[in-house]
C-alpha cells in the first residue's frame, strides 16, 4: 500500500490521480488540498475515505467540518504546509498550479517524502533550492508532466552522460497554425479551445502562447541536470510522442502513448515499476499513420524564446518570467489585456528586472510580489 497526499485534487491532474485510485486500492489518498471547488471536494469524499481534506477558505473548513465530523479539515496556507508532511504519507503529487505549490513542496522534502512533480513552478522559481534539497534528504523527485515523464522513462536505465539533448514536443495549442497578425483580437474562449487536451483554463493558455513549454524547458534543465543547448522543442500537433532522447551515438528514444494523464500519474507511483492502466486504450500506429513536427519560430512564439532567456539568465529571472506570466494570463482570461498582451508584460518586466544570483527563498517571494505589482501597475 502507498499512501498518498494529493496537492490540487480538483484540478485536471488531481481528479485523473483519483481516477487512478479508485482502480487501484493499493494506493490510498490520505490527504488531499483544493481551493474553491467544494462541491468537487464533496463528491470525492463520497468515492474515498480521504482522512485529511485542507482548503483556501475558513468558511468552507467549517462547513466540511460540520458535515463530515469523521474528518480532518484545515485551511489556509498552515494547511496546505501541515498536510504536506503528513508522517503517514509516502508520496506528495503537487499538482497546484503557480507559486503557490512552492512552499508545501519544500515542506514535503524537509519530510523526506518522495514528490510526483506536477507544478512545474516549482522548479521553474526555486530549481537550485529545490534540487539541493532533495539531493540532502534522499527525495526522489518523480515528473508527472507528461514530456518529463517521456524523457524520464527514455533516460531509464542510460547513462546521463550518454544524452546528447533532449527534445520536448508541444502540440503547439489552439493558435499553432496563426500568425501573429492573426493573435490580434482573439478570445479567452478561443485561446481555451486546446485540441488535443482537456486541462485547466490557466495551462490550456499557457499552451496557447507556449509559455507552458517554457516553463517545461526550465524545469527539464533541474530534472535532468542539463543545459539549455541541450534542450529542444518541437512542435508536434498530433500528441503522440510525448518527449524524446537523443543519446552521443545519434539514437533517440521517445515514449509513445494517447493522450492520457493517468499514465504519468501512475508511473509516479509504481515506479520503478508498472501497472495496467484501467480504462486505457492502447496506441493504434497504422491508425495514427502520420506524425508531423517542426521547429517553433522563437519570433511567432515569443513566449519561448522569453523562457530560454530567462532560464539562461539564471538567477531570479525565472521567478519574475512565471511570476508575470501568471498575472498576465489571468488578466487576459478577464478580458482585462489582449491575448498579445501577456508576452509584453513578461518582457518588460523581466527587462525592468536586475537578476539576483543563487537566490535564497526569501528573496525569491520578495521577487515574485514584486513582479506581481509591476505587472498589475502596467495596465492601471
Amino acid at each position: 500500500m502507498k499512501k498518498i497526499t494529493v496537492l490540487g485534487v480538483t484540478g485536471s491532474i488531481g481528479l485523473q490521480c483519483v481516477d487512478v485510485c479508485l482502480h487501484h486500492p493499493e494506493f490510498v489518498i490520505e490527504a488531499m488540498s483544493a481551493g474553491k471547488n467544494i462541491s468537487k471536494v464533496e463528491e470525492i469524499l463520497t468515492l474515498l475515505p480521504v482522512k485529511h481534506i485542507c482548503v483556501i477558505k475558513k468558511e468552507d473548513c467549517d462547513y466540511l467540518k460540520e458535515k463530515y465530523p469523521d474528518r480532518n479539515f484545515y485551511f489556509g496556507n498552515e494547511g496546505l504546509e501541515y498536510i504536506a508532511k503528513l508522517p503517514d504519507v509516502d508520496i506528495v503529487l503537487n499538482a497546484i498550479v503557480g507559486f503557490a505549490g512552492l512552499l508545501p513542496t519544500i515542506e514535503a522534502i524537509k519530510a523526506k517524502k518522495d514528490i510526483a512533480l506536477a507544478n512545474k513552478e516549482t522548479l521553474v522559481v526555486a530549481g537550485h533550492i529545490i534540487c539541493d534539497l532533495a539531493k540532502q534528504n534522499n527525495v526522489r523527485l518523480l515528473p508527472v508532466d507528461s514530456e518529463h515523464s517521456a524523457i524520464f522513462q527514455s533516460m531509464n536505465g542510460e547513462s546521463k552522460k550518454d544524452v546528447r539533448k533532449i527534445i520536448l514536443t508541444c502540440s503547439g495549442g489552439s493558435f499553432r497554425d496563426k500568425s501573429r497578425e492573426e493573435l490580434i483580437g482573439v478570445s479567452v474562449e478561443q485561446a481555451l479551445n486546446h485540441p488535443n487536451w482537456s486541462m485547466g483554463a490557466k495551462i490550456t493558455i499557457d499552451s496557447a502562447t507556449l509559455f507552458n513549454k517554457g516553463l517545461e524547458v526550465i524545469e527539464a534543465k533541474w530534472l535532468f541536470d542539463l543545459n539549455y543547448d541541450q534542450i529542444e522543442v518541437l512542435i508536434h500537433p498530433e500528441s503522440i510522442i510525448h518527449s524524446m532522447v537523443e543519446f552521443v551515438d545519434t539514437s533517440i528514444i521517445a515514449q509513445l502513448g494517447n493522450p492520457d494523464m493517468r499514465l504519468p500519474i501512475q508511473y509516479a507511483f509504481t515506479y520503478p515499476t508498472r501497472k495496467k492502466l484501467i480504462n486505457a486504450t492502447s496506441l493504434d500506429l497504422a491508425k495514427v499513420a502520420t506524425m508531423n513536427f517542426r521547429k517553433p519560430d522563437l519570433v511567432r512564439f515569443k513566449a519561448l524564446d522569453l523562457a530560454y532567456q530567462a532560464g539562461r539568465t539564471g538567477g531570479s529571472m525565472p521567478c519574475v518570467l512565471n511570476a508575470a506570466n501568471e498575472v498576465a494570463n489571468d488578466l487576459f482570461q478577464k478580458n482585462k489585456i489582449e491575448f498579445l498582451m501577456i508576452e509584453e508584460l513578461v518582457e518588460k518586466a523581466m527587462k525592468n528586472h536586475q537578476s539576483i544570483e543563487n537566490p535564497s527563498l526569501e528573496q525569491l517571494i520578495q521577487v515574485d510580489k514584486e513582479t506581481r505589482e509591476f505587472v498589475f501597475n502596467q495596465i492601471l
